[in-house]
């Protein structure tokens, strides 16, 4: 059984999945940064100088010093990290797109099939009705 293990794993397919998972976690981190420091803030200026990350609804105030005895932490609905999420996953959805895209104009297709002849058993068959009629 460990012999079985050790060839899967050693195979080209399993190493290259583990390669692509963990650059899809590092490209998911600069995502990431792109969208919260570069593309929500402008989006934020031309929305009034909304922060989208701070949005939130309140639904239980904070009370008390944080860490000590009977302290409530706040309790809120962050919709504006969810519309950072959302913007998030549009980017990463295009990006996908144009690279699935771009990889399918690199897929050379299939060469047409060659013209089909008779078969030997056609052949065969035009010669012996051939030879019939002599």
């Amino acid at each position: 059984m460990l012999k079985e293990f050790k060839n899967f794993i050693m195979t080209g397919n399993v190493i290259e999945f583990a390669v692509a998972v963990i650059l899809a976690g590092a490209v998911g981190l600069v995502v990431n940064g792109f969208v919260n420091d570069i593309v929500m803030p402008v989006v934020g200026e031309f929305a009034g100088g909304a922060d989208f990350a701070s949005l939130k609804y309140v639904l239980t105030e904070a009370s008390g010093v944080a860490g000590e005895a009977g302290a409530v932490a706040e309790n809120a609905i962050r919709y504006g990290a969810w519309m950072n999420t959302i913007v998030n996953l549009i980017i990463v959805g295009f990006v996908l797109f144009m690279i699935v895209k771009a990889y399918n104009k690199t897929k050379t297709p299939p060469p047409p099939p060659a013209p089909a002849g008779p078969s030997q058993e056609d052949l065969l068959a035009d010669i012996r009705d051939l030879l019939k009629k002599r």
